[in-house]
């Protein structure tokens, strides 16, 4: 998620500004309704349930307009950063239509960035963490957003093993949905934090690790992974979504991994998979 191409920061900029002050007024704008609701119920119901109130104190009124200090804090963040995100407004909003009908709700995203913040905002409310293969970029990123949850990760692979991995992941070990930890297919990542695969995701980002170059890691086994938290939940479905689906990697792995018969939408070079739990139903295919 780390810049690595020219961009046109300016119109971006703008872009990010605009969006998040639209998102600000649709919370604004749902409180506000919800509150007028609660003004038009019964009078009886509001005395049964605060017999003295006050209409001064903030705490009678079931929702406050306030802005959240974490909304505010990305609108001065992005409003005063010179660094724009690798995604085009187009593809973030693939992702702004599930947040939106989701949130909030557990996000598990691959990589950390100057996005990493947008994407916390976006999912107010609930649980978003980021996996990052660069101690020190999470170092960097951490002294300047120290409220992110982000984890380090090591990847053993090499965009240059890609093609021998697609052929591993065809194997009946690869085809089994199980907890990553106990898999036995060699592109699962058994080391993150116990708690990473404790929690039914709703949503997952693969946008990391590192794969423009032939000795970067590659992002064959973080789609691996994503694919199989998604079908080893207890039940429901997890929205998968693979970033830079233009390169060879992404795409080849994207398609065999999370599926076409998965796949809900591609928008410039995001793809968006919907992928539901197999463990609900123990002979559902590895694909449809």
């Amino acid at each position: 998620m780390r810049a690595n191409k020219p961009q046109s920061p300016f119109n971006l900029k703008i872009i990010l500004i605009c969006f998040f002050f639209l998102f600000l007024l649709f919370l604004i704008l749902r409180s506000t309704f919800s509150y007028s609701q609660q003004n038009n119920s019964p009078p009886h119901a509001e005395t049964a349930t605060n017999p003295n109130p006050n209409p001064k104190d903030c705490s009678f009124i079931p929702t406050c307009t306030k802005i959240a200090p974490s909304l505010a804090h990305a609108l001065v963040h992005y409003a005063t950063l010179n660094i724009t995100p690798q995604q085009t407004l187009k593809e973030i909003s693939v992702s702004l239509k599930i947040l939106e009908k989701k949130s909030p709700c557990n996000f598990l995203v691959f990589g950390l960035g100057h996005d990493s913040l947008m994407w916390t905002s976006l999912n107010h409310g609930g649980r978003t963490v980021f996996l990052e293969e660069d101690k020190s970029w999470i170092q960097q990123i951490n002294a300047q957003i120290p409220s992110l949850e982000s984890y380090h990760v090591n990847y053993d692979t090499k965009v240059t093993q890609a093609d021998e991995l697609l052929e591993i992941s065809e194997r009946e070990e690869c085809r089994t949905v199980s907890d990553p930890r106990f898999s036995k297919c060699q592109l699962a990542l058994k080391g993150l934090p116990s708690e990473i695969y404790d929690i039914d995701w709703d949503l997952i980002m693969v946008d990391a690790p590192t794969g423009y170059f032939d000795g970067a890691p590659g992002r064959m086994s973080a789609i691996y992974t994503a694919g199989l938290m998604a079908r080893n939940r207890e039940n429901g479905e997890t929205d998968v979504f693979v970033h830079d689906v233009d390169r060879v990697v992404e795409d080849k792995f994207s398609k065999a991994l999370l599926c076409e018969g998965y796949l809900r939408e591609q928008e410039g070079r995001i793809r968006h998979f919907t992928i539901p739990s197999h463990r609900t139903r123990s002979a559902r295919p590895f694909c449809p």
